[in-house]
């Protein structure tokens, strides 16, 4: 007699696309859009440059600890897995309730209104013409359907796109900054003086610009969520962490370098794609469409990374029986979490069709930040258990991860202490809060 076993996810994903994941769920946007609001808020190069650094080694101090973690639980959820193991069931369910009504959704609509705008320049149309704003939409909703097809049909295409994607806005970004040192340096003699001009630094403005340069950073935790389907996971997932996540912190801190030796920083200020900028001036409308291209590149393989990742976590939730179980299906043909992907997609549509980039980003960035928190956190509740056994130990413990904490207490008390952040901030993490009273009824109602 014939035996039918459930599908469950396989393990395909080797290191360096366990790496391209990493590079190519971080790279999306953000170093392309985000320098401009940095610089007005930090307008000097060596305050501008910190913010960058402390990003970085914010988000290294993470990758570090979540190795040890991803190590010691390989399993599919990633950060929802550390929160249910560290803290349990609440917390990793108001995780999953987060990323399912503000965070992915949120990231989605933000990265696909960013490819799309840049497909209507690169096809030469106005994307901030009033008559083009529905047909934006309209494309970065077009965008995730066809980057969620790719991931539904298999693992192996998501990876392949991921790979190709990744190498592409990673050599777009070296290419630039050769460029501007080997043709702009000379030219200008660059623009690192005066490197602190006077109102140039504040601790509320260091806040507020980390803010944004930690929405750039983002993604260096995704591999995680994906994690059950990673081959030799003890060994793989600590060295894709780290091997991404320093790869993203050094280029850029290149490119940000290279946008200095070119253009002074009050030019940088009000540049909305200041990699644009720097080309026009030393390659011409050449030069343009080569950013605009790579931009689109660089968003469209992060929408292919973010909806490999994220769907694993409603997976998770469901298998848990905290998501309606329908949720953890695995196609049988496919091995893929279709429906999580299917939903996944859904309300990245939604969103998008819905709001605009600044609120999408804003929002994403503050709900995620609780659990970046709880998620790093659980290594020292986790290391108590006689049978937690990592295969990687983070180092300088515990002041890699303390860093990271100290810096999202920091970032949080900013935004609530700024008039302009705080009711938005209160907004949205009422929103994650709404998710308690959810959780408790679905707990009465499986009883």
């Amino acid at each position: 007699m014939a035996t039918h076993e459930t599908p469950t996810l396989q393990r395909r994903i080797g290191l360096w696309s366990a790496v391209a994941i990493v590079v190519g769920s971080t790279i999306g946007s953000g170093i392309f859009r985000s320098p401009a609001g940095i610089a007005d808020r930090l307008p000097g190069p060596l305050p501008m440059l910190a913010v960058w650094l402390a990003g970085g080694v914010f988000a290294l101090c993470g990758a570090l600890t979540l190795a040890e973690l991803a190590s010691a639980l390989p399993r599919t959820g990633g950060i929802y897995v550390f929160l249910r193991d560290g803290w349990g069931k609440l917390p990793a369910f108001l995780f999953g309730w987060a990323q399912l009504t503000v965070i992915r959704a949120a990231a989605l609509g933000a990265i696909a209104i960013t490819f799309a705008e840049y497909a209507f320049r690169v096809a030469g149309l106005d994307p901030a013409a009033p008559e083009r704003t529905m047909q934006v939409r309209y494309a970065a909703a077009i965008a995730i359907v066809l980057t969620a097809t790719f991931n539904y049909v298999g693992v192996k295409w998501g990876s392949l796109v991921a790979n190709v994607t990744t190498i592409a806005k990673y050599g777009a970004l070296v290419f630039i900054v050769i460029v501007a040192f080997a043709l702009g340096l000379p030219a200008t003699g660059g623009h690192f003086t005066p490197a602190v001009p006077p109102g140039s630094f504040s601790i509320s403005a260091f806040g507020l610009g980390l803010v944004a340069v930690l929405w750039a950073f983002d993604g260096w935790a995704d591999l995680s969520y994906a994690a059950g389907e990673v081959k030799d996971p003890q060994r793989t997932l600590p060295r894709a962490l780290i091997l991404g996540t320093a790869a993203v912190l050094a280029i850029y801190l290149a490119a940000n370098l290279a946008y200095l030796a070119v253009l002074p920083i009050e030019q940088i200020r009000g540049s909305r794609l200041v990699a644009a900028d720097v080309a026009d001036l030393l390659l011409g409308s050449a030069g343009v469409a080569f950013v605009s291209i790579t931009v689109m590149v660089s968003t469209f393989g992060t929408l292919n990374t973010v909806l490999l990742t994220a769907p694993r976590i409603f997976f998770a939730a469901a298998d848990d029986q905290l998501f309606p179980k329908a949720i953890a299906r695995v196609h049988p043909r496919f091995g893929t979490p279709s429906t999580a992907i299917i939903l996944c997609a859904t309300l990245g549509v939604l969103f998008v069709l819905a709001r605009t980039f600044e609120q999408l980003a804003d929002q994403f960035v503050i709900a995620f930040l609780p659990f970046y928190f709880l998620g790093v956190a659980s290594i020292f509740k986790l290391r108590r258990d006689p049978d937690y056994a990592p295969s990687f130990r983070v180092p300088l413990y515990p002041l890699t991860p303390l860093v990271f904490l100290a810096s999202i207490v920091a970032l949080i008390g900013n935004s609530l202490a700024d008039a302009s952040a705080r009711m938005p901030t209160v907004a949205i993490l009422g929103v994650v809060a709404l998710g308690i009273p959810v959780y408790v009824l679905r707990q009465r109602r499986r009883r």
